[in-house]
């Protein structure tokens, strides 16, 4: 009986080789020679090489001399560990309360305009990095204001970071806060 279970356990074994050790290490290390800095998570360094973040997952900006970044609904605020949605429908009343608070503070902190809708609504992981366009336009003038300088040079540097649809037609158009927010400090100087 042992002899009829032998072509299986070798087919098992072989197959086990292949696709769980061979085929991992064969696209590691194509990944690596290929896109080094994505196989790397995008890891955004200082000028000294400190790991500051990554291009790939959002992080809190409160400052008003930062580009604030969308809302989080994962845990503490862009915890990798708890991300996901809030799953909360359009009717829940929590939802729209939230929404709510954060228009009012967007009005207080950018003045009057058109809230687009990423300012308001988490992302379904919660950890987003990129802002509209629409929003990140929407913060110049508090930027410009905190920092003391005109607002078409923090709008050139946003225009600067905004990268368009993927293939000129996949996802929208599209500004990442962390390296906008290190070329305004570039710029203009860090703060805080």
């Amino acid at each position: 009986m042992v002899h009829s279970f032998r072509p299986a356990i070798a087919m098992m074994a072989l197959f086990t080789l292949l696709l769980g050790l061979a085929y991992p290490l064969a696209v590691t290390g194509i990944a690596q020679l290929v896109f080094p800095s994505q196989a790397n998570g995008s890891l955004v360094r200082d000028a000294g090489g400190r790991v500051v973040g990554s291009a790939l997952i959002g992080q809190p900006f409160a400052g008003a001399t930062y580009l604030h970044p969308r809302p989080s609904a994962a845990g503490d605020g862009y915890d990798a560990a708890a991300s996901s949605g809030s799953n909360m429908g359009p009717l829940n009343p929590n939802l729209a309360a939230r929404v709510a608070e954060s228009a009012q503070t967007i009005r207080a902190e950018d003045g009057p305009g058109v809230i687009p809708a990423d300012a308001v609504t988490t992302s379904a992981s919660g950890l987003d990095p990129d802002v509209s366009p629409a929003y990140a336009r929407l913060q110049a003038a508090r930027i410009a204001r905190a920092r003391g300088v005109p607002v078409q040079q923090v709008q050139t540097i946003i225009d600067g970071q905004t990268q368009g649809a993927l293939l000129g037609f996949v996802g929208q158009p599209r500004v990442n806060v962390l390296l906008t927010n290190r070329a305004l400090d570039a710029r203009f100087g860090a703060e805080g």
